[in-house]
């Protein structure tokens, strides 16, 4: 008799997984949100790789740099800046959700029925704690290996050699034995007219005038490749007479002096090290880097992942508006918060590696504050008689009471 009073207390395993088992209103919240998450983290994307976009533009186009080489530099850009974008686009979602639900008083419709503002806000601190991990993996595995990508890349572009674009009357030299010159030049200085060559390479000396040409990187990205129309070749070999040749079209291949060597090792730089390898190196020492920046690098990422989940709270709380108020400035102090909070990080690092300071007191003190701030806010707005239902199910099946 007492073994099945303790049984019929006990909880059962269908009812742990029915309170764990998203339900109709996570499945509502997490779908309105869907939409505004994806649009928020395109244009903030968008605004973040403008400016460098810009620069690699201008940096390509000056060193001669292709389409591919442009695309590859900007693959290795999008995790640094998907770290920083995607914070932004879960606080603007969940903001946007909660206040147009506000607006439309489907939140007091949902309060009436019994079901807290704690509750309503368990679906997006789940998809927060998913956030969170895809940040934990971002800075922590993804963003070290994108950076050493990017300079490698960047060191390459930069250090190719002669870029193939000349100007009108300039005399380029792009090998010692060689010495390329034009009339007038126009499309960017790569289509040339009028156009003379000396190459002194193999012991002879070639003269080259064509009428018209057009300069292009080869295949090869070490070497110019020269298409010609319509010129001569005078050919002096020193020892017999000079020959002279004339061409519809031909194409020259230089060899430039490229200044590129190899590029050092992914490791140099505490930034460029996954957790793991910070972890190593707190522990065991690392000549290269001195161990306040391991120790810093390694607290502020750790920070950064951790504080994503409490992100939509923070949102959640600031979103709901008063129905006579015409203004909320939820949006504007939780963008302030979260740029202070982020150079709040920001300075714990810079402290820590520098002055060898706590890294519990300068970056682990803004975390507490700014979790603690969030969690207050929403238990605050929420107030006292809906803390009991954030794990509980929005809809429960009323019993009938037995008539008397």
């Amino acid at each position: 008799m007492y073994v099945w009073a303790d049984m019929m207390r006990a909880p059962r395993p269908s009812a742990l997984l029915q309170r764990i088992t998203p339900g109709t209103l996570d499945r509502y919240l997490v779908r309105q949100m869907a939409p505004p998450f994806l649009i928020s983290l395109a244009v903030v994307m968008t605004a973040l790789l403008l400016e460098r976009l810009l620069v690699l533009l201008n940096v390509l186009a000056a060193d001669g740099g292709t389409l591919k080489i442009f695309a590859g530099l900007l693959a290795d850009l999008i995790p640094h800046y998907l770290g920083l974008a995607l914070p932004a686009a879960i606080c603007v979602s969940v903001f946007s959700v909660v206040r147009r639900m506000s607006q439309n008083n489907e939140i007091d419709a949902l309060m009436a029925s019994g079901i807290s503002l704690l509750r309503i806000a368990r679906p997006f601190v789940m998809v927060g704690s998913v956030m969170g991990l895809v940040g934990f993996s971002l800075y922590g595995f993804i963003q070290p290996y994108a950076r050493y990508d990017f300079r490698q890349a960047m060191y390459f572009a930069a250090h190719a050699g002669w870029a193939p674009h000349l100007q009108s009357g300039m005399f380029a030299t792009p090998a010692d034995t060689l010495m390329l010159t034009a009339d007038r030049v126009d499309g960017a200085g790569t289509r040339l007219h009028h156009v003379f060559i000396r190459d002194r390479s193999s012991g002879l000396e070639r003269d080259i005038s064509a009428e018209s040409g057009t300069l292009r990187i080869a295949d090869d990205r070490t070497s110019v490749r020269l298409d010609l129309a319509h010129g001569i070749i005078v050919t002096d070999r020193q020892d017999t007479a000079p020959t002279l040749v004339q061409f519809d079209t031909t194409t020259r291949i230089f060899q430039t002096v490229s200044q590129a060597h190899t590029f050092r090792c992914r490791g140099n730089d505490e930034r460029e090290l996954t957790l793991l390898e910070l972890l190593r190196g707190v522990h065991t020492g690392d000549p290269a880097i001195r161990r306040p920046h391991l120790v810093a690098e390694l607290h502020f990422r750790l920070a950064r992942a951790l504080a994503i989940p409490f992100i939509p709270i923070l949102a959640c709380a600031l979103a709901g508006v008063a129905k006579r108020q015409r203004r909320n400035l939820g949006l504007a102090i939780a963008a302030i918060s979260l740029v202070g909070f982020d150079h709040a990080l920001q300075l714990g690092l810079s402290l820590v590696a520098s002055r060898s300071m706590s890294p519990w007191l300068v970056i682990w003190g803004p975390f507490s504050l700014f979790c603690g701030a969030c969690v207050w806010l929403i238990m605050h707005r929420a107030g006292s008689a809906g803390s009991g239902r954030i794990w509980r199910r929005p809809f429960t099946r009323l019993s009938a009471s037995p008539s008397p």
